[in-house]
């Protein structure tokens, strides 16, 4: 056996999250029906990271142990085949066996977009915000991000997660230019760590936004951080404005 890293991307709307689950249909059971049909075996597969309910990836990795002799260009073409239209395979490889799709991981990045004018374009996978906002202030709280390490204000209440501690390198917000004919007032937040909590890159959204409405102060917003209390920082943002963009390997 070796071990093969895929990369693949996904529209997250039709999924109950990248992981499997008892009562809906995820990315990780899709992928892994796909792969144990054409290799003819039982594979199981280990994402890089877990993707929530209607949140998408540009760039999902993962990896799975399979037959010594592969084609993977081949195997990328039947499984772009097979799987249905919103999951697709960009390609495989096979790395040492020691690589982890999860664990070799060396930073993730994200990205969470927002649009302050109504369009029927923009709306799938971006999120409407239609009162006013205070950039400038979002971004000097935003850089502030980095002076932290344990996020449990950030983080969804009992998991199975063992350390709430995250080395975050990089949290702006950047106005973009939106599809053509949709006008102006389109936003970006990128933020990347070398690992992410349950919820959190939703959590910092809301929680930011906060701030952006003047109804929290950047040093409110460090605060919030330190009580280390998840009741103290704001409501999650909507998961279909967020994406995975990058996962990366030393």
């Amino acid at each position: 056996m070796s071990r093969y890293f895929i990369e693949l991307s996904y529209d997250g709307t039709n999924y109950h999250g990248w992981q499997v689950q008892p009562n809906g249909v995820s990315v990780q059971e899709t992928l892994q029906q796909a792969l144990s049909t054409l290799l003819r075996q039982n594979i199981e597969i280990v994402g890089a990271g877990r993707t929530d309910a209607g949140v998408h990836a540009s760039m999902m990795v993962a990896h799975f142990d399979g037959p010594e002799e592969l084609d993977c260009a081949q195997l990328v073409y039947k499984l772009n085949k097979l799987l249905p239209h919103d999951i697709a395979v960009r390609r495989v490889y096979q790395v040492p066996d020691d690589m982890h799709a999860r664990f070799s991981a060396i930073s993730r990045t994200y990205h969470y977009y927002i649009h302050t004018r109504k369009s029927p374009f923009l709306c799938h996978y971006s999120w409407l915000v239609t009162f006013p906002l205070d950039f400038e202030k979002m971004n000097e709280a935003a850089n502030r991000l980095l002076d932290f390490e344990d996020f449990t204000s950030f983080s969804k209440v009992n998991t199975d997660t063992k350390t709430n501690i995250c080395h975050i390198t990089e949290a702006q917000w950047k106005e973009i230019t939106p599809l053509e004919g949709q006008g102006g007032g389109a936003w970006r937040f990128t933020i990347t760590a070398n690992r992410f909590l349950r919820n959190m890159v939703r959590a910092i959204v809301g929680t930011l936004i906060e701030v952006g409405r003047g109804r929290m102060t950047v040093d409110e917003f460090c605060q919030v951080i330190e009580q280390k209390n998840r009741c103290s920082a704001g409501e999650s943002v909507p998961g279909h404005a967020l994406f995975l963009t990058e996962v990366k390997y030393s």
